[in-house]
C-alpha cells in the first residue's frame, strides 16, 4: 500500500514517525560532514527540500534528539557505524528567516530579533547552570525583539559560547532561508538598512565565532559578497552550477519513476518528464522539483503546482519593466530558444534593473531557467552558459503571467478580436486605447518616456505570443527575405483551416522627415514589400492573398495602423 503523502510537511520527525512518503536524502549528512567545510551556503529554488534537509540535519546531530536513531533506521546513513555513533551528540542551533517578509526595516529587524529570542528560550536553563557570570546572565535576559544592534549582532555568538561551556562542544548552526529578508528589503525599499544589520550579524556569527563547529546556510539566491558576506572568506558556496550535493535537493529521475510505480502511475513517465523535468545542479541534468511530483502523486492529475506555490512578483516586475533587449530575449525563450551568456551567480539585488544579465542570473537561481550547456573560454577565463526555460510547467507560468499583464484591459481583448477579423478601423480604435493605458505600465524605469515605445512594443509582442499560442506561431525580429520583420503570425495548421490568414506587423516611430503618421505607416508598409518579409510564409505554401500586412506608426502614445488596401 502506498505511503501517505503529507503535503507541505517539512519536519523530518513527523514524516518519519507517520511513515509519510519520503525519498531518502540522508546521504547529504555524510557528504556534508566529510566535506569538513566551516560554513556552507547552498542555494536551491523554493520548494526543493531545503527546510526538510535542515530539519534532518538538526535531528541527526542535535543533543536534543539523542537516542532517536529510530528516525534514521532503514535509511542509507544508518548503515554506517561511524554515523550511528554521531547521532545526537552535538549542540545545534536551528533557525529560519523564511517568515521575515515585513514591509519596513523596523518590522523586519524586530522579526529577526524575535526569532533569535525564541532560540534563546530553548536554552532558558543556561542561566540557572552556574556556568554564567552575573553580567552574562543580564546579557542573556536582555535578548528581546527590541534589543540594540550591538546585542543582536553578538547574540548567536554569545549563545554558542554558553553552549560550549555547558556541553563541552562547539555548536553547529543551521540557518534556513537566509536571503528572504534581503529579497523583501529590495522589493520594499529598505535594502541599505537590511544589508548593514545582516552583515554585522553574519560576521559575528559565522566569521569571528570561535565557538562555532561548522554551519549550513540555505537560500534561493547567492546574495553578493559585497552586500553581506564581505568579511566571510571561510564560506563554501554551492550554487546551481556547483557539483557538490547535486542530488541532495530535488528528486532524481530514477527516484521519480520509482515513486510513480509505487502510486500506480508508471504509465505516465513521459508526460511527467515533459511537465516537471529539466532542473540541473552541477553535472546532474535529471532533477525534478519535489513539490510538483508530490502533488501529482497525491492528486493523480497534472498541473502547475510548483510555479503557483508562491508569488512571483519580483520576477514579473523585472521582466515587465525590463529593457527591450530583455523582452526580446524572453520572446526567444518562449519560442523554445536558447540564450547564451556569461552568468554571475552572485545576485546584486539593488543592481537587478541595471546590471547586465542580472535578470537571467536571478531566473537561473530561482529555477525558471536551466543550463543546457556550458563552455569555458581559456582566453578570457570566463564560462558561458546556454539557458532555456526549465520545462512545460515553467512555460505555462510565464504565459499566464504575460496574459495577466493585459487581462484587465478590455481594449486589448477587443484589439485581438479585431486583428483576427481583419477589422482595421477597430484595430486603430482599440490600439490607441491600449497604448494610452499601457505605456507607463511597461516603461517605469528611471527615465520613462512615452516617446520611445520599445518597452511597450516588446511587451505587446509577448502578449500576442501568450494570447494566440494555440492558434498562431508568433515570432518577432526574425530574418525573412532581405531583412528582419517585426512580428509574424503564422497559422497553426492543426488549429485553423487552410484559408486562415497569416499576418505581418511592422512597427515604426515617426521620423522627423515624416510630417504625418500616415507617412510613417506607408514607410512601414514599403519596408515589408521591399524586404520581402512574406518570403518565409510563401515558402511554406501560404498564398500571397492570405497574407495580411499592417504598418504601425507611433508618435508618443498616439498610434496609426494602416494596410496596403486601406481596409
Amino acid at each position: 500500500m502506498p505511503r501517505t503523502i503529507a503535503i507541505g510537511r517539512q519536519d523530518f520527525e513527523k514524516i518519519r514517525t507517520n511513515n509519510n512518503f519520503y525519498i531518502d536524502k540522508t546521504n547529504f549528512i555524510k557528504e556534508w560532514w566529510e566535506a569538513d567545510d566551516d560554513v556552507t551556503l547552498i542555494t536551491r529554488p523554493r520548494r526543493f527540500g531545503k527546510t526538510l534537509n535542515m530539519s534532518m540535519l538538526e535531528q541527526f546531530f542535535s543533543i536534543k534528539y539523542a537516542g532517536r536513531g529510530d528516525l534514521f533506521d532503514g535509511l542509507s546513513i544508518w548503515q554506517e557505524e561511524k554515523y550511528r555513533s554521531l547521532q545526537g551528540t552535538w549542540p545545534v542551533l536551528f533557525l529560519s528567516f523564511a517568515d521575515v517578509k515585513e514591509r519596513t526595516f523596523v518590522q523586519a529587524r524586530k522579526k529577526m530579533c524575535r526569532i533569535i529570542k525564541e532560540l534563546y528560550k530553548q536554552y532558558a536553563f543556561l542561566p540557572e547552570s552556574n556556568l554564567l557570570s552575573e553580567d552574562e546572565k543580564k546579557d542573556f535576559a536582555r535578548i528581546s525583539a527590541d534589543m540594540e544592534d550591538s546585542e543582536a549582532s553578538l547574540s548567536i555568538k554569545t549563545l554558542c559560547s554558553c553552549l560550549l561551556r555547558y556541553y563541552g562542544k562547539r555548536a553547529i548552526i543551521l540557518l534556513d532561508e537566509y536571503d528572504t529578508p534581503m529579497q523583501e528589503a529590495f522589493v520594499n525599499g529598505y535594502w541599505e538598512e537590511m544589508v548593514s544589520f545582516t552583515r554585522s550579524l553574519f560576521n559575528s556569527t559565522f566569521k569571528t565565532n570561535p565557538y562555532l563547529e561548522r554551519a549550513v546556510m540555505t537560500g534561493i539566491t547567492r546574495v553578493s559578497k559585497e552586500s553581506i558576506f564581505s568579511d566571510l572568506n571561510n564560506l563554501e558556496v554551492i550554487t546551481a552550477t556547483g557539483k557538490k550535493y547535486a542530488d541532495c535537493f530535488g528528486f532524481t529521475e530514477n527516484e521519480v519513476f520509482t515513486s510513480l510505480e509505487e502510486y500506480g502511475m508508471s504509465d505516465r513517465k513521459q508526460q511527467v518528464k515533459d511537465w516537471y523535468d529539466g532542473f540541473s545542479f552541477g553535472e546532474r541534468k535529471d532533477i525534478y522539483n519535489p513539490w510538483s511530483i508530490i502533488n501529482l502523486l497525491d492528486k493523480k492529475k497534472f498541473g502547475a503546482y510548483w510555479v503557483n506555490s508562491s508569488a512571483n512578483s519580483l520576477v514579473e516586475k523585472l521582466l515587465r519593466e525590463g529593457s527591450p533587449n530583455i523582452k526580446k530575449s524572453f520572446e526567444d525563450l518562449l519560442n523554445g530558444g536558447t540564450l547564451r551568456m556569461e552568468i554571475d551567480e552572485q545576485i546584486v539585488y539593488n543592481q537587478l534593473s541595471t546590471k547586465k544579465n542580472a535578470v537571467w542570473s536571478l531566473l537561473l537561481a530561482t529555477g525558471y531557467l536551466k543550463v543546457t550547456d556550458s563552455a569555458f573560454d581559456e582566453r578570457t577565463g570566463r564560462t558561458y552558459y546556454s539557458l532555456t526555460l526549465t520545462n512545460k510547467e515553467v512555460h505555462i507560468m510565464f504565459e499566464n503571467m504575460i496574459q495577466d499583464w493585459f487581462s484587465g484591459n478590455d481594449a486589448y481583448n477587443e484589439f485581438i478580436r479585431a486583428l483576427l477579423l481583419g477589422d482595421l478601423k477597430a484595430m486603430n480604435t482599440y490600439m490607441n486605447k491600449i497604448t494610452l493605458e499601457m505605456f507607463s505600465y511597461f516603461d517605469t524605469g528611471n527615465n520613462p518616456s512615452s516617446g520611445e515605445p520599445e518597452r511597450f512594443y516588446h511587451g505587446f509582442v509577448l502578449g500576442l505570443m501568450a494570447e494566440l499560442a494555440d492558434r498562431y506561431t508568433v515570432t518577432s525580429n526574425r530574418e525573412s527575405g532581405f531583412g528582419r520583420y517585426d512580428v509574424m503570425l503564422e497559422p497553426i495548421a492543426a488549429s485553423f483551416p487552410q484559408q486562415t490568414d497569416a499576418v505581418i506587423l511592422e512597427f515604426k516611430v515617426q521620423d522627423e522627415d515624416e510630417k504625418e503618421l500616415s507617412d510613417t505607416v506607408q514607410e512601414a508598409l514599403r519596408q515589408i514589400e521591399e524586404k520581402n518579409y512574406q518570403a518565409n510564409l510563401t515558402a511554406k505554401g501560404i498564398p500571397e492573398n492570405r497574407i495580411r500586412k499592417y504598418g504601425f506608426a507611433f508618435r508618443g502614445k498616439k498610434v496609426l495602423i494602416g494596410s496596403p488596401s486601406g481596409k
